[in-house]
């Protein structure tokens, strides 16, 4: 290890050290990164000269988390090696992602792969902003061509409080759980959840957590500055600066200006139109010498004119591809309950983009189980994405949720937690799964709305309904003016130079996400966009309302029925019986699904009341405490010369002594009673070794000596 080097910076009171030249040494750049005992390593590796993709920039990003950095072996009785990464992993991944490849050459075209593996957990210090960091250094120290260093922070808000990099049991506190990146001078991607926290406190956690990020992007400069590698010449996507000229010329030339306007279709149609016409024209001048990879540098030049003239229009003359103002959102229209079987349904469409969602109640036993390197828990409200080819009409085969999928999901779930009923008000397991039926813009903010609509109509008692929008920017090449732009559609997306969105409640903000294309925004570009995004929040709100003004009062009549109620810890076992006897047998007569925790509540779900109802009923007989002068109906289980058995709960049963049959004397027990009889007795004692003694004759009217007499006298009579 004599090549080891390490460096350490103190951040909110703990070391953040990072370290070199020990292990991974072939890669173009390697590090460890610790704070606390957590620990990642990064890897950054390139190919050389051109790789696998031509009309892309390909970098790979990849978070890996070892069950073993937590000193966990993987649940699964089958399998335990370690296969396809969890959703925390995949969405730790897209942080690295979206935080480092703004700050690549977009017309390199060499294979980048950036690795970062957890190799130890504390438990308490999450990897995800150590995972930036890393990736960060590793690429730093490395000869790849790259314009950071970037740096990430956690800023949470406690008791109004700003905390930087808040530890996991403080998050539980915190109201904010924010995770913040950029470089020395800006912020280049956001992702939080939030307890409905105001604007202003949001921009205050944006302030305290940028001064942080410049320490240590400024700290892994003078890292970089000591042993970085000179960089690499990449491989770019690029001819001569004529060839460039030629294309930008003709493009303008030959109407690419008024083809960028207009209602998606037309967007699609006419610059494809134009491109062509351009690119046979382009061809025709340059003759025969034709080079190799003309059709990709065409493309690349072609949609770099298409994006200045988007940007000029905007910054010039608030000229946005299809004419609204710059904070006008398109037109909005929704439904609830369009369709039948399910427990709930909406569908919230805003300009070309619409989306589905769909509710589904369950028991609480259809929880998720979430086993990972940082959790172990049973998740009870779970969201799904579902983005197919044909809502941007387009052909390619299903392969199933992807990262995107996966981001887009977990952002619409994260927006509507903070609204959710607690358990206790409403056991449900709550599964939503958007469907994006057409795409032009935003469609996870359009999940977060037809969720909202899709919740009240299914009658879950949310708090207050949440919406969302994303916000746009366009900023001068200089960075000295910049115009923010509600509600972005996908051109406006695809040439803008940022995408936030903004999700919440009329209370305040519950979650954030926000992508950029250059290095970074300012702080004042972000509090411009937060401020923007609350009016249109606010009108998007309104225009849910007007369709669902409330929750709905009732559930779905297909939606099953869930009985809460509560009883002895010590009692359980009663419940659940000998290997599950007990709890299997109440399920089999009654057709309730039941489940009980370890604090005694009990949910039983059932598809209709009535059994629900018999199956509390026998679980309130199962943990009753019996006591002197309780009735109960039972049955007659076996008979003594002496007496009869009468099982009068589950599981339990007592002596009804022959005195105790009737008040009359009886001669022989199966006089009275038979084995399978169902009779009404009543405790009468509960001697010291807990034995029940029960009685029948003392819920039987005792007859008078005349009844008596008369009795005896009609059986004397009939020769009995």
């Amino acid at each position: 290890m004599q090549n080891k080097k390490t460096w350490t910076l103190n951040v909110a009171g703990r070391d953040l050290t990072i370290e070199t030249g020990w292990w991974a040494k072939q890669a173009n750049g390697a590090v460890t990164v610790s704070y606390g005992e957590t620990q990642v390593m990064g890897t950054a590796v390139m190919s050389k000269g051109m790789g696998f993709a031509r009309s892309y920039f390909p970098l790979m990003v990849e978070y890996e988390e070892k069950y073993y950095a937590a000193g966990k072996i993987k649940g699964s009785r089958f399998i335990k090696r370690e296969g396809r990464p969890s959703d925390e992993a995949v969405l730790t991944g897209r942080v690295v992602d979206r935080t480092i490849r703004p700050l690549f050459n977009g017309r390199m075209r060499n294979d980048v792969q950036v690795t970062v593996s957890a190799q130890s957990f504390d438990g308490e210090n999450d990897p995800d902003i150590l995972s930036v960091i890393a990736a960060s250094s590793a690429l730093s120290i490395s000869d790849i061509p790259w314009n950071g260093p970037v740096a990430a922070v956690r800023v949470g808000i406690i008791d109004g409080e700003i905390v930087i990099n808040p530890v996991k049991s403080d998050l539980e506190k915190s109201s904010l759980n924010l995770v913040l990146a950029g470089t020395k001078d800006m912020i280049n991607m956001v992702e939080a959840g939030a307890q409905e926290v105001s604007d202003e406190d949001i921009i205050r956690a944006f302030e305290a957590g940028q001064k942080v990020i410049a320490q240590i992007a400024q700290f892994i400069e003078k890292i970089k500055e000591e042993i970085g590698k000179q960089k690499a010449e990449p491989f770019l996507m690029q001819l001569d600066e004529n060839f460039d000229s030629l294309i930008r010329e003709k493009s303008l030339s030959m109407g690419l200006s008024d083809a960028l306007y207009g209602t998606k279709s037309e967007i699609k149609e006419k610059t494809s139109t134009v491109k062509e016409e351009v690119k046979q024209v382009v061809l025709d001048e340059i003759g025969e010498n034709v080079p190799e990879t003309f059709d990709d540098v065409f493309e690349l030049v072609f949609d770099e004119v298409a994006d200045d003239i988007v940007h000029e229009n905007i910054l010039k003359f608030n000229k946005r591809p299809d004419g609204r103002k710059l904070d006008e959102i398109r037109k909005i229209t929704c439904e609830a309950g369009v369709l039948a079987r399910p427990h709930g349904s909406a569908v919230f469409t805003r300009g070309e983009t619409q989306v589905l969602n769909v509710t589904t109640l369950g028991a609480p036993g259809d929880h998720q189980i979430i086993d990972t390197m940082e959790v172990d828990t049973k998740k009870h409200y779970i969201h799904h994405y579902n983005f197919p080819a044909y809502c941007v009409g387009e052909v390619r085969p299903n392969r199933g949720p992807g990262r995107r999928e996966i981001g887009h999901g977990a952002l619409a779930e994260k927006a509507l937690v903070p609204v959710l009923p607690s358990r206790d008000d409403f056991p449900y397991t709550i599964l939503l799964v958007s469907e994006v039926m057409e795409s032009n813009g935003s469609s996870s903010m359009a999940s977060v709305c037809s969720s909202t609509l899709s919740l009240m109509n299914a009658g879950v008692p949310i708090k207050r309904p949440v919406s969302g929008i994303a916000m746009g920017m366009i900023t001068s090449k200089d960075g000295s003016e910049f115009k923010t732009l509600s509600d972005i559609q996908g051109a406006e997306d695809h040439y803008g130079d940022m995408d936030l969105k903004v999700a919440g409640s009329e209370k305040g903000i519950t979650a954030l996400q926000m992508d950029v294309k250059l290095d970074g925004v300012t702080i004042e570009m972000l509090s411009n966009a937060i401020k923007q995004a609350n009016a249109g929040r606010a009108h998007i709100l309104s225009k849910m309302l007007e369709v669902v003004p409330e929750v709905s009062s009732e559930l779905s009549k297909y939606a099953p029925r869930i009985i809460s109620m509560k009883i002895d810890p010590e009692k359980i076992r009663d419940v659940i019986g000998k290997g599950g006897e007990t709890i299997n047998k109440i399920i089999e007569e009654t057709g309730a699904s039941i489940d009980i925790e370890d604090d005694g509540s009990v949910f039983i779900t059932t598809p209709d009341g009535e059994s629900g109802e018999k199956a509390k009923q026998w679980i309130i007989n199962l943990t009753k405490s019996v006591e002197v002068g309780d009735v109960y109906t039972g049955k007659v289980v076996r008979i003594m010369d002496f007496g009869a058995f009468v099982e009068f709960l589950p599981g339990q049963d007592g002596l009804v002594h022959i005195s105790e049959l009737k008040h009359e004397r009886v001669g022989k027990v199966t006089d009275v009673v038979k084995i399978g009889d169902e009779v009404k007795v009543k405790v009468i004692e509960i001697d010291s070794k807990g034995r029940i003694n029960l009685s029948m004759k003392t819920l039987i009217e005792k007859k008078s000596e005349k009844e008596i007499n008369n009795q005896k006298d009609l059986e004397k009579e009939l020769g009995l």
